[in-house]
């Protein structure tokens, strides 16, 4: 009998405690409804959607089989304050899943790598890089800009994108900056790493954006002002600003906000505008041997092209409120043949993804599978999963 009461008081504190637990754990429910599976996809989940002032101590549990979930939280506005939480579900064709919102300590959290990384590089002259578990990028800063206009060395005057073409998925911007730097290796040179042999000048490199007005189009120069915003496992994003420029008697009011998340091969531009009502993002045509392609139903423009000893394809997807048309723009000016989208300026904002595929790298290794890569990705932006909570 005092066996019986003993299991019996067991069980009744057991039931107690897991109810207590359901009660007091917010649920979130993620909803897939296109026809594949999907991965990779960042879910923002900020303090008011969550209810919970304090995110630091905030983890996301997957329901089902009860792992921690790598996460990772954003200021976003610079003002100390943890803003939202990230984390990158896996969800099933058609299909919901269910994640509890709980806490944890810093002892319980998964080991993680910030893959995704950017920085701004004074040691040389003043770039500012960028990159993921897959790939990498750079722009630049005014003081390459002003060597450029007063013939100094190392000079740089683009509002283009430069890729660097990784072929690992640790991080190396910090490695292949240094290594240069010291003379160990050359970041041009592929040691096994990847290399930054991609020319942009004055194109638009990988993204780059472009006003055209009768026919002509307008660039702004390099960025002026920049704030890095996150860095960590899933996602780096950061602001750049760029003076005034002018666009054929327009004044042009440019600044955006670069985001690249991990598993990721294009990056998100945020961008704001003011003096048109479109825009034209860009992708240098080099040596125009490749071949542009698009779809103005997913909204996306493409050139695959030969790269050294491998290839290569660069391509814009946006989504479709924003995307009305893709062109290949042809001229004998030298760096100034591109294959553009053509994006509507909504209420002064314009949102574009623009990214690579490298051969070498082993991530495409022919061009339909990249388009086919775009095409999931375009389907995806245009039907985001569903959050909420239960």
């Amino acid at each position: 009998m005092k066996i019986t009461k003993s299991l019996f008081f067991v069980l009744v504190t057991v039931l107690l405690s897991s109810c207590s637990q359901k009660k007091t754990d917010k649920i979130i429910v993620i909803k897939n409804t296109l026809d594949t599976e999907r991965a990779f996809e960042t879910v923002e989940l900020t303090k008011d959607f969550l209810g919970i002032e304090d995110l630091s101590t905030v983890g996301i549990r997957d329901v089902e089989t009860n792992a921690l979930q790598i996460t990772q939280t954003v200021d976003n506005d610079g003002d100390g304050v943890m803003d939202e939480l990230l984390f990158q579900p896996e969800i099933s064709a058609n299909s919901e899943k269910r994640y509890a919102v709980v806490q944890v300590s810093e002892a319980e959290r998964p080991e993680t790598i910030e893959y995704c990384y950017s920085r701004f590089v004074p040691e040389r002259t003043d770039d500012y890089t960028w990159e993921n578990n897959r790939v990498a990028f750079r722009v630049y800063g005014p003081d390459a800009q002003y060597r450029a206009e007063n013939n100094l060395p190392q000079p740089t005057l683009s509002s283009g994108v430069d890729a660097w073409l990784k072929r690992v998925e640790y991080p190396i911007i910090n490695k292949w900056y240094k290594e240069d730097l010291e003379k160990i290796s050359s970041y041009h040179v592929d040691s096994g790493e990847g290399l930054d042999d991609f020319h942009v000048g004055i194109s638009r490199g990988v993204g780059g954006i472009a006003v055209n007005k009768d026919g002509k189009y307008y660039y702004s120069k390099n960025y002026t002002k920049w704030r890095t915003i996150t860095t960590g496992p899933l996602r780096t994003s950061f602001y750049l600003e760029y003076a005034n420029w002018d666009a054929g008697g327009n004044e042009i009011k440019e600044s955006k906000i670069i985001t690249l998340d991990y598993g990721n091969n294009l990056s998100k531009f945020d961008t704001k505008i003011e003096g048109s009502a479109t825009i034209s993002a860009g992708l240098t045509l080099h040596e125009k041997d490749g071949v542009v392609s698009g779809s103005d139903e997913n909204g996306w423009v493409n050139y695959w092209q030969p790269h050294g000893d491998s290839e290569i394809g660069t391509a814009i997807v946006a989504p479709k409120k924003y995307f009305s048309a893709f062109e290949t723009y042809d001229t004998e000016a030298k760096d100034e043949s591109n294959a553009y989208a053509h994006l509507n300026v909504i209420d002064n904002a314009v949102t574009y993804y623009a990214g690579f595929a490298w051969k070498k790298s082993k991530q495409f290794n022919t061009k339909e599978a990249w388009e086919a890569y775009l095409d999931a990705f375009a389907k995806k932006i245009a039907s985001p999963l569903e959050v909420t909570i239960e």
